[in-house]
Parts: C-alpha cells; sequence; structure tokens
C-alpha cells in the first residue's frame, strides 16, 4: 500500500490525477488531497505520505516552503513537484530539497504513470533496506547474548588465547583496551555479607534473567554473561587503565540505583561487587576482587578499590611486566621471558643506581625462585629440596647491578627453556615408547587404543601427538612397518603367502594382498616374483 498525497489548488488538476492513479494502481493506493500551502502540511502531518505530488504555486505557503516543513517531520516522503511554470530557480530548490522529479503542466498521462512507479521502486527499496535492517537486529538481539556469554566465560575461566579477545572485540564492537566487573549477586535477603537462599534465588534469577539483563543494559554500556548460581558476571569495557576517584563516586551511585531498580522490577534483593580497573584478558581478576569486595563489606555496593584487598605499587614499579613475564615461562617462551626480564632487569639497575644492591639481590632471588617455581609445575621435572642451596651465596657474591641482571635473565631464560625441552622430551619419550611397542607387536592385533594404554595417555592426546613428531598417523605407521616386514619375507623367505599374511599382522589374505598394492603398487606375488 502506498499513501499518495495530492497538492494543488486546481480542483480538476487533482481530480484527473486520482483518476489516472486509481486506474492504473486500483487499491494499492491511498490517495488524499489538499488545495493550500498551510493545510497540505496539517494533512502530511496525520497522513504521514510516501509519495507527495506538489504543485508551487498554491494559496498562501508555496509548494517548496511547504516541501521544507514536511521533510522536518517525514523526511522518508518522496516529493514530486508539478508547475505551470518553467522556472529555473523553482528547479534548482527542488534539486536541493532532493525531489524525484520536475514535472511540467500539462501532464502527460503515460509520464505521470511512469514517474509514480519509479517513486514507488524507490520506496519498496527504502522498506526492504529497513526490513532486512530490522532481521540482522533481531538476529543480533538473540545471538548478542551468547556472544557476550562467550566472551566472559573466557575471561573468568582463562580458557582463551588472545586472539580469542580480539575476535570477541571485533564481533562486539569493542574498542577499549580496559574494563572492570561487577559481581551482581541475589538472594531473598542480605545478613551481614551474605544473601540468603542462594540455591533458590539462582532458580528466581534464571526466570526474571531477560529483564535483569534489560536493566543492567540501562544503566550500564556493558557486555553481560549468564546466571551462575545466583551471581551475574558484567564486564563493562573502559577506556582508561585507572579509573579517577570522582568516577568512581558516580559508579558505585549508578550501581545503587541499579540495585534499586532491579529490586522493584524482579522482587528479588540484590547486592552488587566492583573490581578495579584491568586489561581485557586479565578481567578475571576484576571479577575476583569484585566477589571479595562483597565477602570484605556488609555494603550492598561494595567497590574493591575501597577495600585493601589488593597490594599497591610505588609510582614507577613496572607491575605490568610481572604477570607476562611469569605467563611466558609457564608456557615455555624462552624469546618472550628474555625479552620481559631484561625489562625488568633494567628498572632494577636504574634503581640500584644509588649503590644499594640489596634490594635488587633480594628481588632477583624473588623472582628466580618463583620462575623455577612455575618450571616444576609446567615442566614435569623432579624437584630437589637442596637443588639451589647456591643461590644465595651466589647472588650475595656479585658486585654489581649489571652482574645481577646477568644472573637473572640466565636463570629466567633456563626455567623457560626447561619448560619448553622437558615438554618436548617427554614428547619424544611417549612416541620412542610408543614406536618400540609397535616394532615388537606389529604382528598382533594391536589398536590405537593398545598403544595408548602402553603410554598411558588418552588415544585422542596420542593421536595428536604422534602425528606431529612422526608425520604420520597410527594406522599409517602401523601399516607401513608390516607392509615393510612383508616385502621383507617375500624376497628373503620361502614362506607361504598366508604365512606371511600371518606373520605380518594381517587375519584376511585378501586384505593384505589390496593393502600391499595400495602401498607398494604391485600385488604380493607380482613383487615376489620381481615384476
Amino acid at each position: 500500500m502506498y499513501r499518495i498525497m495530492l497538492a494543488d489548488d486546481e480542483g480538476i488538476v487533482i481530480d484527473s490525477m486520482k483518476f489516472i492513479i486509481e486506474k492504473e494502481f486500483g487499491s494499492s493506493c491511498e490517495v488524499e488531497f489538499a488545495k493550500t500551502g498551510r493545510s497540505v502540511i496539517e494533512l502530511a502531518e496525520r497522513f504521514k505520505p510516501d509519495i507527495a505530488v506538489m504543485d508551487i504555486q498554491m494559496p498562501g505557503i508555496n509548494g517548496i516552503d511547504a516541501m521544507k516543513e514536511i521533510k522536518r517531520f517525514s523526511s522518508g516522503t518522496v516529493f514530486i513537484v508539478m508547475s505551470a511554470y518553467d522556472k529555473f530557480d523553482y528547479a534548482k530548490e527542488a534539486i536541493k530539497l532532493g525531489v524525484l522529479e520536475y514535472i511540467n503542466k500539462p501532464m502527460d498521462r503515460m509520464k505521470i504513470v511512469s514517474v509514480l512507479k519509479k517513486a514507488m521502486a524507490r520506496i519498496d527499496a527504502e522498506r526492504e533496506k529497513r526490513s532486512n535492517e530490522l532481521l540482522i537486529k533481531e538476529k543480533l538481539e538473540t545471538v548478542e547474548p551468547i556472544i557476550e556469554n562467550g566472551l566472559i566465560y573466557d575471561i573468568l575461566l582463562q580458557e582463551h588465547f588472545e586472539e580469542d579477545i580480539e575476535s570477541y572485540r571485533t564481533i562486539l564492537g569493542m574498542d577499549e583496551d580496559y574494563g572492570y566487573m561487577l559481581a551482581i549477586v541475589s538472594g531473598d535477603s542480605q545478613e551481614g555479607n551474605h544473601m540468603t537462599n542462594a540455591v533458590g534465588s539462582s532458580v528466581k534469577l534464571s526466570g526474571k534473567y531477560k529483564e535483569i539483563r534489560e536493566g543492567v543494559k540501562e544503566y550500564f554500556y556493558c557486555k553481560i554473561g549468564n546466571v551462575m548460581a545466583n551471581k551475574i558476571a558484567v564486564l563493562i569495557p573502559y577506556s582508561s587503565s585507572k579509573m579517577e576517584y570522582n568516577d568512581r563516586n558516580a559508579l558505585i551511585e549508578r550501581a545503587r540505583e541499579l540495585v534499586r531498580y532491579l529490586r522493584k522490577k524482579t522482587d528479588i534483593s540484590f547486592r552488587i561487587g566492583i573490581g578495579g580497573v584491568k586489561p581485557l584478558k586479565n578481567l578475571g581478576e576484576s571479577y575476583k576482587d569484585a566477589l571479595s569486595a562483597l565477602i570484605e563489606s556488609t555494603g550492598t555496593i561494595a567497590h574493591a578499590d575501597d577495600l585493601p584487598l589488593n597490594c599497591d605499587y610505588e609510582e614507577d614499579y613496572p607491575i605490568d611486566l610481572e604477570k607476562p613475564l611469569f605467563e611466558a615461562v609457564s608456557k615455555g617462551d624462552v624469546n618472550g621471558a628474555v625479552t620481559i626480564a631484561g625489562k625488568y632487569a633494567d628498572w632494577m639497575c636504574k634503581r640500584s643506581a644509588d649503590g644499594d644492591l640489596m634490594a635488587m639481590r633480594l628481588k632477583v632471588l624473588e623472582f628466580s625462585l618463583y620462575a623455577e617455581h612455575l618450571m616444576f609445575l609446567n615442566g614435569g621435572q623432579t624437584y630437589r629440596y637442596n637443588s639451589r642451596s647456591n643461590y644465595l651465596p651466589e647472588i650475595m657474591a656479585l658486585e654489581n647491578a649489571d652482574e645481577l641482571k646477568s644472573w637473572f635473565v640466565t636463570k629466567i631464560a633456563a626455567a623457560a627453556h626447561n619448560v619448553r625441552n622437558n615438554r618436548e622430551e617427554k614428547s619424544t619419550d611417549i612416541i620412542k615408547t610408543a614406536k618400540s611397542y609397535i616394532n615388537e607387536n606389529f604382528a598382533s592385533d594391536i589398536s590405537l587404543d593398545d598403544v595408548s594404554r602402553v603410554v598411558n595417555i588418552s588415544p585422542y592426546y596420542f593421536s595428536k601427538i604422534f602425528k606431529e613428531e612422526s608425520g604420520f598417523n597410527f594406522i599409517e605407521y602401523l601399516t607401513n612397518i608390516r607392509i615393510e616386514k612383508a616385502k621383507e619375507l617375500l624376497k628373503e623367505s620361502d614362506y607361504s603367502m598366508k604365512e606371511i599374511c600371518s606373520k605380518c599382522g594381517y587375519t584376511d589374505p585378501n586384505y593384505f594382498s589390496r593393502s600391499f598394492k595400495k602401498n607398494v603398487g604391485v600385488t604380493p606375488t607380482e613383487y615376489k616374483e620381481g615384476k
């Protein structure tokens, strides 16, 4: 259906236009008309026309000025201008207003029909575009909560890689590098620092999740996770690495308003813990701080930065290097660990310039021991109680910051190197044991599960590392061993084909023959005869 408004002070013109429209387009058009500039504007406000056919010269407000007014409240209307005056100034004004066509009177019937079809095509295109936009929005509203929950799940459980976080940021349109977490906790009522009836409240919370999600979104630009027990984790992106005092106060007040709103909306009691600002990949720490803030206080709202939960550092301390350093050691990333250790050591060297080396000695020992602690946890090494008894004497004997830096970087590099090497050696030992077992038992009916049991790891993981280390999957490797043994027996023994088949682990001679030809290119008989 198209709403068409006719604006002309001549009744005969309006009647002619209505006749043409009704004859050509039938019931697909609803037509109304007005004869003065003012009445045209009033009609447009009420009628909301899709197409407006406007005469330039009308009593009172002229057609150009009427169009300007109508465009203020009906920007989607398609205008067609008609006039008995072929004036350049009018045509120029019409173009500025985005008029579809400028038609001179007297009007040709075919021209009118052609222009109206053109206008309808434009309206159809806009409607389709709008429909597609609404469809996309509808789909996003369905998918977005799933994606948001995936991001928060990965952050809280640390089950992510750097590229995962970047993918979530791109999909969700997050430009910020930092953020903080809210822990929204529900219950029947608050007693001290906890909420009563957590289990029952979790059921209520799930039933009211949609209303809660919409309510939180009204108060914060955020990403929201699903219900976890009686809690909901909320990620709020933030543009800076630190929140100023006034901003923190405003945040707490907004959280208080949200609690009141949610209570009224759902008839559930809430408390909200607020964590500190962290880089996106470290927001799991912010969520832990938010929960700790609730435990350490009895308020409805608790901000981690208001409570003595975390260690504060002197202004120039390179805290941003600590976590990446130990992550690199844990992953066996030798180059990364050495680079970060060098940067940290440079800061210590700078601080020790006044001649006090004791603080650097202690920090070097502290970090080196912790790096080796991670090495034992992640590298599969055997811990020996007295293996580091010489560290303290060595450090005390070092006379300057450069020597301490060298000792420190060497120990960090060794820890990361041992993690990497021990993992590789463990994989190598597993494959070596597996190959030895296969070589000794290929004539039997052995399976992937049998070999996995021998090396004591799951078939899935064994299959993965076996392929990575040997270049063959288990079946390919076993088949190669069996075929090589068959070739040897065919050339150097007088065993019958059936006996060779059995000695190579095959129970079906036909299958053996097919497998042999597939891998060698000839049948066992042809191979034996030298063909």
